[in-house]
């Protein structure tokens, strides 16, 4: 079931997030300077036209997730899709891309860009399978992981 996150989540979305990082060495979960938008996830991206979501999985737990804010008018941009490792496979990732455009279309975007850490190979293939151009620079992070990203980029 897909519907809006909740405050309640944090913990699932940790979790996923951890199970997803552990797919790929040097990538840690710090939910305290990493990841403070997971500690209240609702009210992170609670701005007008901004939002969280996840998808549960039969037991009630979230097996997927991703959210979307504005870091300038007309440009919306996607943050922490995730999905859990057993949940791969059934179009869930494409199912949140489609639903978090579909939302930023409505609230007046343009364009859509996503950042994604270049160890995450996999992400990169949906995005372009989905239609997003891969920049050739990549960005580096202040972040546990010492994370590069490379940007992702579409128009609505």
């Amino acid at each position: 079931m897909l519907r809006p996150a909740r405050d309640g989540d944090a913990q699932d979305l940790f979790g996923l997030i951890a199970l997803c990082f552990a797919d790929y060495p040097g990538c840690y979960v710090d939910p305290h300077d990493d990841l403070p938008d997971l500690v209240s996830p609702a009210g992170a991206y609670g701005a007008d036209g901004c939002g969280f979501w996840v998808i549960e999985d039969d037991n009630g737990r979230v097996g997927a997730c991703i959210a979307l804010d504005y870091p300038e008018p007309g440009i919306a941009e996607l943050h922490r899709l995730y999905v859990r490792p057993d949940l791969r496979r059934r179009g869930l990732a494409a199912r949140l891309v489609a639903h978090a455009e579909t939302h930023a279309r409505h609230h007046g975007a343009t364009a859509m860009l996503a950042w994604s850490d270049t160890r995450f190979t996999s992400a990169h293939r949906l995005y372009v399978r989905l239609g997003y151009s891969q920049g050739a620079e990549a960005r580096a992070l202040a972040d546990i992981s010492h994370s590069r990203e490379y940007r992702f980029d579409k128009a609505l």
